[in-house]
């Protein structure tokens, strides 16, 4: 724990009556030990092993996120988690956090709860949610939003599948069984945010989006080009500031610090085709930036949580099979919007999906209520087709 008093909680079912009190005994505490923290990570093979649609996250890449000691986010936060114990099977997980630049930006008294994961069993999720409210009712918060694991601005999935089940998990984004919905409305939550995704599907762009982008290169005197991998360090200056002018008035953004901003360069590098990674420029210097990644959920899914020791070859072998890729972020600095950057930003990406065989795409999360971005993709060919939803709940009366 990192300065709150320690949190605790324990309930019994009514079927405590008729069966054994510790099997069926619901505890939730801090997890503490090396070893429950591997039942924190390890807890999702248990929920998803039936289902093909979930992707597992490699395992190391989850160390790194919690620990308090490695991951950029943890310089301006404080993070507390917990287990759901029935006797000795571990049956929900839950992370929360209080995030100290959110609070220095929207001044709102936000704590975030994460990392949710649960037994279809409605006490566990209940007592769950109760422990993260009360332990960030320590910290002074008066609401709660999430599933947010940890922030937006972290490579870990944000929201609560509600629409799309269908569909297969893609990169860096969150699945999860449709009955959470209910384990999460049921402890009094509600909606505060639908975050929308949309595919977009044939290697060709729409005839009117190229015509447009034509005449509108010919006029406008601005133009968009590939990230310069030898000039790596110049450009992520540039896209580092365009992402926190871009996207400051939305919706619970936090400015990135420059160690998260170094710590994901680091991450996406590896994995990084700079020709699907595009820059906007106007009279030379850069107003806009896309990232886009291939999809890599099609290799994780062979590798059930470890690249070593022989992940890597799996890893090797089936990342020249990907089929799609997913549009991580497309943002414009204030006055280069509305005058058709973004269709000439879209145009490029699909021209260099097109080349690389790619034959879908994803552009996601697209915020429910930002109608310019959401037209802009539905010019090129993009429908929505999966739905993910921001929780809240209120801790104090107003």
């Amino acid at each position: 724990m990192t300065g709150a008093t320690q949190t605790s909680r324990t309930s019994e079912s009514e079927s405590d009556l008729a069966a054994p009190h510790l099997r069926n005994r619901l505890e939730v505490r801090p997890v503490r030990s090396r070893g429950e923290l591997r039942h924190f990570i390890h807890l999702p093979w248990r929920i998803y092993a039936n289902d093909e649609r979930w992707v597992p996250p490699l395992i190391s890449d989850m160390r790194t996120i919690l620990d308090r000691n490695k991951h950029p986010y943890h310089q301006h936060a404080v993070s507390e988690y917990f287990l759901a114990w029935r006797g000795n099977e571990v049956v929900g997980r839950i992370a929360a956090t209080i995030n100290h630049r959110y609070d220095e930006v929207h001044g709102e008294g936000t704590g975030f709860f994460g990392f949710f994961e649960s037994m279809n069993d409605p006490e566990a999720a209940r007592v769950l949610l109760q422990t993260a409210e009360e332990w960030l009712s320590q910290y002074g918060a008066k609401r709660v939003l999430g599933p947010i694991s940890f922030s937006t601005n972290e490579e870990a999935p944000i929201g609560l599948l509600v629409e799309g089940f269908q569909h297969p998990q893609v990169l860096m984004t969150a699945y999860n069984p449709p009955w959470y919905a209910d384990l999460i409305e049921g402890a009094g939550y509600s909606k505060e945010k639908d975050l929308l995704a949309f595919k977009i599907t044939g290697a060709t762009p729409p005839p009117a989006l190229a015509r447009g982008v034509e005449r509108l290169a010919r006029r406008s005197g601005i133009s968009v080009r590939a990230f310069q991998v030898d000039r790596f360090d110049e450009e992520l200056e540039a896209i580092k500031e365009i992402y926190n002018r871009s996207w400051e008035a939305n919706w619970g953004f936090v400015p990135m610090t420059d160690a998260e901003f170094e710590y994901l360069a680091r991450d996406f590098r590896p994995v990084l085709d700079p020709e699907l990674c595009i820059i906007a420029e106007a009279e030379g210097q850069p107003v806009g930036f896309s990232l886009v990644l291939p999809d890599y959920n099609q290799v994780l899914r062979h590798l059930n949580g470890r690249l070593l020791p022989f992940g890597v070859f799996k890893f090797l072998w089936y990342r020249r099979k990907i089929e799609g890729i997913r549009i991580l972020t497309l943002g414009l600095v204030p006055g280069y919007r509305r005058r058709g950057l973004d269709a000439m930003m879209y145009l490029r990406i699909f021209q260099a999906a097109k080349m690389r065989g790619y034959e879908w795409a994803e552009a996601s999360w697209i915020l429910e209520d930002n109608w310019d971005i959401q037209r802009g993709i539905e010019r090129c060919g993009g429908e929505a087709y999966k739905r993910h939803r921001i929780y809240q709940r209120a801790l104090t009366a107003e």
